[in-house]
């Protein structure tokens, strides 16, 4: 991966930005399961942060059960992750997101099946 450089939202660690940032990598398929991701190392130097800022990414990245360290090598994204991810993904959208939206278009008049076809 090339430098990052993203502006970083005050009200969320830098951690966790970067967590949710390698998360949405998966999801897209750019780290599919079983690739090696990058090293604390690389991912301090691409998001321009410290060592400990990426070694704390690694360490929520496996809480959350999405990697597998291999002692020597580094870590790997865990069999079935960006399936695991797009369903609770799926939930939080039709949970959280889903009913604002829903709202909005009632609230705005809209068409829903006009909006599904453009």
């Amino acid at each position: 991966m090339s430098a990052t450089n993203p502006v970083w939202n005050d009200d969320l660690p830098i951690y966790r930005q970067i967590t949710d940032i390698i998360i949405r990598r998966v999801l897209d398929g750019v780290y599919p399961d079983g690739e090696l991701l990058p090293s604390v190392r690389g991912v301090a130097d691409e998001f321009n942060v410290s060592p400990l800022t990426a070694a704390k990414v690694f360490q929520e990245l496996d809480k959350e059960g999405l990697t597998i360290k291999r002692r020597g090598i580094g870590a790997e994204v865990s069999p079935n992750s960006r399936a695991r991810l797009l369903e609770s993904e799926r939930a939080k959208f039709l949970n959280e997101e889903w009913p604002r939206i829903q709202e909005r278009i009632r609230r705005l008049e809209l068409d829903p099946a006009k909006l599904l076809s453009e």
